[in-house]
């Protein structure tokens, strides 16, 4: 399922920010280094499964490259810094200790719907996008 060829992005396709963050990832990663699952399907969900987050209550987004799992703050991070200039300048919130990133990480995914919005079907990739999700 995951490879550290293609590191897989595990996010909520319902809600906007997240589904808006894919859409940029895709974009924007030009190697088609990364692989999107929503936590809604069957790959997004056994994957929280397996590191113990309920998807139908998940606390963050994951970022799954073989046996490494990163999650808050560290897998938003690791995922924009593969994306190349300008968007791996955002690794100097590194700086930032993590137990203050992953606060304000969790406070915005807490009230993600309320802030942004909540799709009433998952979003859908367009055909060409369509090999990088599982």
């Amino acid at each position: 399922m995951t490879s550290a060829k293609h590191p897989i992005i595990v996010f909520d396709a319902q809600c906007v920010l997240c589904s808006a963050n894919a859409q940029f990832v895709l974009r924007h990663d030009t190697r088609g280094h990364f692989r999107l699952a929503s936590m809604q399907g069957e790959v997004g969900s056994a994957l929280y499964r397996n590191v113990g987050i309920d998807p139908g209550d998940p606390e963050t987004l994951l970022l799954v490259e073989g046996d490494s799992v990163l999650r808050n703050s560290d897998a938003v991070l690791a995922t924009y810094s593969r994306l190349g200039w300008p968007w791996r300048a955002m690794g100097v919130f590194r700086l930032v200790p993590r137990p203050v990133r992953d606060a304000v990480y969790r406070l915005v995914a807490r009230n993600r719907y309320r802030l942004f919005g909540r799709h009433e079907s998952c979003w859908v990739p367009r055909a060409d996008q369509a090999e990088r999700i599982l």
